[in-house]
């Protein structure tokens, strides 16, 4: 099965939070993970704002960065298909107002139906809207 994991799921797998557990159990179903460069950049994001938060050293920042490296070579490399930028903007045009979804959650959406991906993990709220709303899969 393949799965588009939004980064917030990327997140709960590899550093502790209340969606931890979740995402764990849902990891072990072995689904077939898509990455794209634009889950890559928003993980670097997400891991560099708890250094500056002081809630992780710079050490484990490192640690999380090799396994999440280390991770992706077994995941499926994609790109993010021009096209999706399009389907963004009509997601945002059709759906923003109802969901309050912001602009890379509903570039992470395109990007799914874009690639052809009918499995999406998030849990983000509003995105997870978005994606029951055109009709994907989500955990």
């Amino acid at each position: 099965m393949k799965v588009y994991p939004d980064t917030s799921f990327i997140v709960s797998l590899y550093l502790s939070d209340r969606q931890s557990a979740r995402a764990e159990l849902l990891s072990q179903s072995n689904p077939e993970f898509c990455v794209t460069p634009l889950q890559i950049v928003e993980w670097t994001h997400a891991v560099e704002q708890h250094v500056f938060r002081k809630a992780i050293s710079e050490e484990k920042a490192q640690r999380l960065h090799n396994s999440f490296a280390s991770d992706c070579t077994s995941w499926v490399q994609m790109s993010v298909p021009e096209s999706a930028f399009d389907r963004c903007a009509a997601l945002a045009r059709r759906y923003t107002a109802q969901f309050g979804a912001r602009t890379l959650d509903t570039l992470h959406v395109a990007t799914a139906l874009e690639l052809n991906i009918a499995f999406f993990w998030t849990f983000d709220e509003r995105q997870m809207k978005l994606a029951h709303a055109v009709g994907l899969t989500t955990n």
